[in-house]
């Protein structure tokens, strides 16, 4: 009769303590789990030069092969890719419009897009040169937002990676001059917006 007795204890108090400590342990492992994985997600737009940190570390290990890796996206990013949206004299304001919309939609900094007009300026054109060129050109050089210049004067402005041109109007020859410059500007992309025969003549067939 004793040892039956016995026996049960020793089972209670081994259950007892066995337990608890699992179940302590296992509740801080789930917490930890979901703290890294949001922080991952803002970091893909920082992280992105922390990251190729390491692999640059590999490629100097291996000189040959790292050299015409990083030589092969400089020569695609001198090449920018051309996208022609058909639009009139009179509509190609409102595409280009579009264009800038959608570009920030999915994620484009606006710091990253010039718009040029060969007809009237762009009404935030219009408006932030009432302040002066000087306060205009400010702006430019911030780039921290879109900028909206005319087309004749797209020799003043800096290269930035989208450039979205407006055949809104304007002498033909003034904007057949100012397309190509506009081309040089971009460093990954122009989006053209009006006549597609026009523009072909100027930028070529295909386009």
């Amino acid at each position: 009769m004793p040892l039956t007795h016995e026996e049960p204890q020793i089972h209670e108090s081994a259950q007892g303590p066995r337990v608890t400590p699992a179940a302590s342990r296992t509740a801080p492992t789930p917490r930890p789990v979901p703290g890294p994985r949001p922080a991952a997600v803002p970091r893909p737009g920082r992280p992105g030069p922390a990251r190729p940190a390491p692999p640059a570390q590999r490629a100097p290990q291996a000189a040959p092969g790292s050299v015409p890796a990083t030589a092969a996206p400089s020569v695609s990013a001198a090449v920018p890719q051309i996208q022609l949206i058909p639009a009139s004299a009179q509509g190609a304001l409102d595409a280009a419009e579009e264009a800038v919309d959608l570009l920030l939609d999915t994620g484009r900094a606006p710091g990253d897009v010039l718009v040029l007009t060969t007809g009237d300026l762009h009404p935030w054109a219009a408006h932030e040169l009432s302040f002066g060129e000087a306060a205009y050109w400010a702006l430019h050089d911030a780039g921290d937002d879109v900028f909206y210049a005319d087309a004749a004067q797209v020799e003043r402005a800096a290269g930035r990676p989208v450039v979205v041109f407006a055949a809104n109007g304007g002498p033909a020859e003034a904007a057949a001059a100012a397309l190509p410059a506009a081309l040089a500007r971009a460093g990954a992309l122009l989006i053209v917006c009006g006549d597609p025969k026009e523009i072909n003549s100027v930028l070529g067939a295909g386009v």
